[in-house]
Formats: structure tokens, sequence, C-alpha cells
């Protein structure tokens, strides 16, 4: 296993390789993300994990990066190369895939066609009482 040292990253990018987003091309999106790093000699300043389910199963393949907290949706190995160019190098989200982005209240939802999901509950707690 290797042990990375991140100091200096600015950018952590986690791509879904869960089940759903491997049938939806989610190795050729990891692999065309971090070439893409590679290519522009970003590597020092992105750091990328490959993740199981993000729960988002209907918006694959997602990839979400932080710390911006921005969640995209359908991410193709294209959009992926797109994504390292005009978000990563270049400070601007793509617009046309983003399905939530963090802010001052939490996540919101962005893109009108995202699948609306299930409303996470308040809290366990307060339903066993």
């Amino acid at each position: 296993m290797t042990t990375w040292n991140l100091t200096g990253v600015k950018h952590h990018i986690l791509i879904c390789n869960g089940g759903s987003c491997m049938r939806k091309g989610g190795e050729e999106v990891t692999i065309a993300i971090r070439d893409e790093i590679a290519r522009l000699e970003l590597d020092s300043t992105v750091h990328t994990t490959r993740t199981r389910c993000n729960g988002r199963c209907n918006d694959a393949c997602v990839v979400i990066v932080y710390p911006q907290g921005v969640w995209y949706k359908g991410v193709t190995p294209d959009k992926g190369r797109e994504l390292v160019q005009t978000h990563l190098k270049d400070g601007d989200p793509l617009k046309d895939i983003v399905t939530y982005q963090y802010g001052e209240d939490g996540l919101s939802m962005c893109h009108p066609t995202a699948a609306v999901g299930i409303t996470k509950k308040a809290s366990i707690k307060e339903e066993r009482v």
C-alpha cells in the first residue's frame, strides 16, 4: 500500500467505482482523469481516490471534487478530461453536469434533471423515541 504525502494538495477527486458507475464506464473515467492530471502536470496539487458507491446510482458515473464540494453526474472519459482542464486547472466547474454544490446551507441540487432521490431522515435517534 502507498501512503501519500498530501501536503500542498488543492483538490481531492473522489471517483465512484461502485457497481452502477463501473457499468457506466467508471474504470475508463478513472483512467482518463488520472491521465489528464499527469498530462497537465497537476499531480502535486490533485489527489484522486477510487470510491465505492456514493449513493447516486442514477447519476452514474459520479465524480466529486473537494474541497469545493462539487458533485458531477454522467461523467464520461471526455467529460473527465474536460473536468480536469476546466475545473481543476482553470477553476470553472462544468455547470452542465453539476448535480450538487456545497454552500453555506450544505449541499444544494444544481441540475434540473438530476434524480431527486430519497430524503435522508433528520435522525435515527428521533425515530426511536
